[in-house]
């Protein structure tokens, strides 16, 4: 992330400066650290600030994965921190590393250090390691995450991959149709401002925009870069995020499987929470931020009648956060106290069933797709020679 300080310099004089940072105490550190005294301090948000925020996060799977291979090859946790600290290019994930480093040679816990940071670790990452610090089992803890975020990952790229293809049909069939509307409708109104008034009432109104369009070229433009421009800061808003999300819900197919695809990644993480040792409903506490609003409100229904002692297959069953192969599984736990790696199968099983399912819908999709794009840019291509064929038929 990108912060702009008004700083006091050494030499007394107000300054503004930008730092590239984590998040506000690391831009504050650095500006301390080059002799500045902080006035105020405000996060950038441009363009740039936007397409870079990814690349900005602390990658925490890595550090994981080599924290673990460094942990297995017997060094301790402030020797293998100090390790990562040293190899680490990216002066913004060094200070990250040295404060992390800094606070457990003060003889506090890694999970106090990491707290540090809500901006780099998750409250789910530190629960873990704060469990894992109780039963002194460190490395399993991190590996259990690493297995856990391998997962996810894999289910999220294949759901990126599945939309790519149709999106780049929608981009396509945009510039076809903007290219057709832009560039060679106006042409065409040239051709038939004689015989404006014999042509069919569509043709009129498509000729018509292509004379504008002639006459006004470059306010034209402007408008639709403005209203691209428009939509896309309003898709970006919460308010229309939540409600298309809405909407998205309340359709029976859709929603359905949105559902089932929330619960699957709830199940998991619930697992991994009670593999490190962490209780039932401190587990449910943690991984309600992964559900809807809606299944959340359950959730905490559930989560209250599990902790008076109800059975935890009755409780989610009764707040409808199952389906029934998930029952038959959290009965099957409870039965044999395994109940983390039950809630691991039962997201294994919605995972390959989510996975089957954009497989079946991206075929169905697609065609349906090319489809609509093809009837739209036919029925412009069709209205700009339909005088020409009205022209054929009266010379016969």
């Amino acid at each position: 992330m990108r912060f702009e300080l008004r700083a006091i310099t050494q030499e007394g004089r107000v300054e503004s400066v930008d730092f590239h940072a984590l998040d506000e105490a690391s831009a504050r550190e650095q500006a301390a650290s080059r002799g500045l005294t902080v006035l105020t301090i405000r996060r950038r948000s441009d363009l740039r600030s936007f397409w870079l925020e990814r690349s900005d996060r602390f990658p925490v799977l890595l550090f994981s994965q080599e924290l673990l291979v460094l942990l297995d090859a017997g060094l301790s946790l402030v020797e293998a921190i100090e390790t990562l600290t040293q190899k680490e290019r990216e002066p913004d994930f060094r200070t990250v590393l040295e404060r992390i480093l800094s606070t457990l040679r003060q003889g506090r816990s890694l999970s106090t250090a990491l707290e540090q940071f809500p901006n780099a670790f998750s409250p789910l990452y530190i629960a873990t390691i704060r469990a894992s610090e109780k039963t002194s089992d460190l490395a399993p803890a991190l590996l259990r995450y690493v297995a856990y975020q391998n997962q996810v990952e894999a289910i999220r790229k294949r759901l990126v991959n599945a939309s790519i293809y149709p999106a780049l049909l929608m981009a396509v069939g945009a510039l076809v149709g903007m290219f057709l509307l832009l560039y060679v409708v106006p042409r065409f109104s040239r051709i038939y401002e004689d015989r404006s008034a014999d042509l069919p009432l569509f043709s009129k109104l498509l000729l018509y925009w292509g004379r504008t369009v002639e006459g006004h070229a470059m306010p034209v433009i402007g408008v639709v870069a403005l209203l691209l421009a428009a939509l896309w800061y309003v898709a970006r808003l919460p308010a229309m995020r939540a409600a298309m999300e809405k909407t998205l819900w309340e359709l029976p197919a859709i929603g359905e499987r949105m559902k089932t695809y929330q619960l699957a990644r709830f199940y998991r993480t619930i697992g991994m929470l009670l593999k490190g040792g962490m209780p039932l409903v401190a587990a449910l506490d943690m991984g309600a931020e992964l559900l809807h609003p809606v299944l959340r409100a359950r959730l905490s229904a559930a989560s209250r009648a599990i902790s008076e002692g109800r059975l935890v297959s009755e409780s989610m069953e009764r707040n409808r956060l199952t389906t029934p192969v998930a029952l038959r599984m959290l009965t099957v736990g409870e039965h044999s106290g395994n109940m983390g790696e039950m809630m691991d199968r039962i997201a294994l099983f919605h995972d390959e069933e989510i996975s089957r399912w954009v497989d079946w819908f991206t075929r169905l999709f697609e065609p349906i797709l090319m489809a609509v794009i093809g009837v739209v840019i036919g029925t412009i291509v069709i209205l700009m020679y339909m005088p020409i064929f009205e022209l054929a038929g009266n010379l016969q």
